[in-house]
């Protein structure tokens, strides 16, 4: 069953169901059903050890403890501690007041958590978690979707660090990318220079970002996407009231009405300064090549970083919160009991999720879906010129299918370079460019890819509303990116593919319809008032 047409059973199931049934966790454990019963050849009993081995292997990993599973798990349950604290002591509804009077428009919130994201690029986990937190107050406070965040989140998550050289995603691609120019001879460019040429040609990069602020300066929103803001607009109700199992922990919590804006910002500007120091020393400890900032950044312990960044800011958040509240009710041992309990109760279903997700990933690497898929790009014989075009579908396939564009990228980079190499050298660069695009599409449509996972997560949304709302986005951006690439392909300019993309972002701006129901900045705020 490995690396034949059957292994692609398993995601297909897996992600049909999500999509008609909404129902996550027993989808994922279909899926992981039939990937252990293929791998096991229909034995019964060897399916179940399969299941338990990719169960454990979560947890452990060679006799060992899997850290980086590990590490990330415990840092998504220290954030939800961190953030029902936050809440406790005031910070969120203090910012959010104090953002209110800067932030006018709807429109201006998306645009703030865009550039939040953006900025925040030094990884995807951390950016998905974190920014979700800053920007709650204020686009709760103006009526804005918890969907509408997650997209917002996811991108500007993956997107932005796939471009980013001193980020734990640039390092690893420039890692690979050398490995790639050494098999093929190449040696008119290093590694970071062919990763500095490709960022103008990851096409879908610049047409998510630029779809983000498209749909947010036109205040128009489709598909699914339009159910959630309308009902966010008329009722304040900014998750799905059916959803039961999503929780928003501060809506448990008793609130200081005593709280500063630093109360929500000293705890983040801690957890994100631990983390990057962390990450800084993890990198220098392991690098013994030159001292750079691309080797310290790719040679870096990110779990391990974000696991001291999550108990840095967490003993600060305790901290802080003692000292406000010791000597009042808020400081009582209910209380802060309370606090931790909803402050982990929240995080609970993301870390159900991630553990399934992890698991069938596990599995379908082991039947060698991935692989059967870039075989097929491998063996086809097409014109060298729509070969970027042909690669970045593919690489969306292949990371929808598996939940990973990190996965993506190491099966399908090495064979687009043999691919250039035997068709057309010159468009080596196009080819690696349109497999990191195709791979972040393909990630953010995919329901059971860790980084979207965590960006509904972050933003305390029901993992499929995210997804479901998500992906006629992704896809609007992938859209104008096969047609960028096509030209690309065709004309062996890169501004023209570019210019490609930009023309479609304009296209979609004109075509964009404002709801007739949304409200004019001046009805925001009364809505806001009342």
């Amino acid at each position: 069953m490995e690396n034949t047409v059957w292994s692609l059973l398993p995601p297909l199931l897996a992600i049909v169901m999500v999509l008609l049934t909404k129902r996550v966790l027993v989808s994922l454990a279909f899926g992981i059903i039939a990937a252990s019963f293929l791998l096991a050849q229909f034995s019964i009993f060897e399916t179940f050890a399969l299941i338990w081995e990719a169960f454990s292997g979560v947890f452990v990993d060679g006799g060992a403890l899997n850290t980086w599973n590990v590490f990330i798990l415990s840092f998504v349950l220290m954030l939800g501690v961190i953030t029902a604290f936050i809440s406790m002591m005031g910070g969120a509804r203090a910012f959010g007041e104090w953002m209110i009077k800067r932030v006018k428009s709807r429109a201006g919130a998306q645009i703030m958590t865009a550039i939040l994201g953006i900025v925040i690029f030094i990884d995807d986990y951390f950016n998905s978690l974190t920014v979700g937190q800053v920007a709650k107050p204020i686009t709760d406070q103006h009526r804005i979707s918890r969907a509408k965040l997650s997209y917002i989140i996811d991108s500007t998550a993956a997107p932005v660090c796939v471009v980013a050289p001193i980020s734990s995603w640039g390092a690893y691609i420039i890692g690979v990318l050398g490995s790639i120019l050494v098999a093929q001879g190449i040696t008119d460019f290093s590694a970071f220079s062919a990763f500095l040429q490709i960022i103008p040609m990851n096409l879908y990069v610049w047409a998510a970002l630029g779809l983000v602020f498209v749909i947010a300066i036109k205040n128009a929103d489709f598909g699914p996407m339009s159910v959630h803001e309308k009902r966010a607009l008329q009722t304040g109700q900014v998750t799905d009231p059916s959803h039961k199992e999503v929780v928003d922990a501060e809506d448990k919590l008793p609130i200081s009405q005593n709280g500063k804006v630093r109360d929500l910002f000293l705890p983040l500007i801690l957890l994100f300064a631990a983390t990057i120091a962390a990450i800084i020393f993890t990198g220098v400890r392991a690098t013994t090549e030159n001292m750079t900032l691309i080797n310290i950044f790719g040679n870096a312990d990110v779990p391990l970083s974000l696991l001291v960044g999550g108990i840095t800011g967490l003993l600060f958040t305790f901290i802080l919160y003692f000292r406000q509240h010791s000597k009042d009710q808020l400081g009582s041992g209910a209380s802060i009991l309370l606090g931790v309990k909803e402050g982990l109760r929240s995080m609970l279903p993301s870390v159900g999720i991630l553990i399934m997700a992890w698991m069938i990933v596990s599995l379908i690497d082991q039947l060698g879906t991935g692989t059967f898929l870039a075989e097929i790009v491998k063996g086809a014989n097409i014109s060298s010129s729509l070969l970027p075009a042909i690669l970045f579908v593919f690489a969306g396939v292949i990371a929808f299918s598996t939940g990973t564009s990190w996965g993506s990228f190491g099966l399908l980079l090495p064979i687009a370079g043999q691919i250039a190499a035997s068709t057309d050298i010159n468009l080596i660069l196009p080819m690696l460019a349109a497999v990191l695009a195709g791979a972040v599409m393909g990630d953010h449509c995919s329901p059971i890819s860790d980084t979207t996972i965590l960006s509904s997560t972050g933003a305390n949304c029901h993992h499929m509303d995210h997804v479901t709302t998500q992906i006629p986005y992704a896809l609007t951006a992938a859209g104008i990116s096969l047609i960028g690439y096509i030209i690309l392909g065709l004309t062996s300019s890169v501004w023209l593919g570019l210019g490609t993309v930009f023309l479609g972002l304009i296209v979609v701006y004109v075509l964009l319809k404002p709801d007739s129901q949304s409200m004019t900045t001046n009805q925001d705020k009364e809505a806001i008032a009342k």
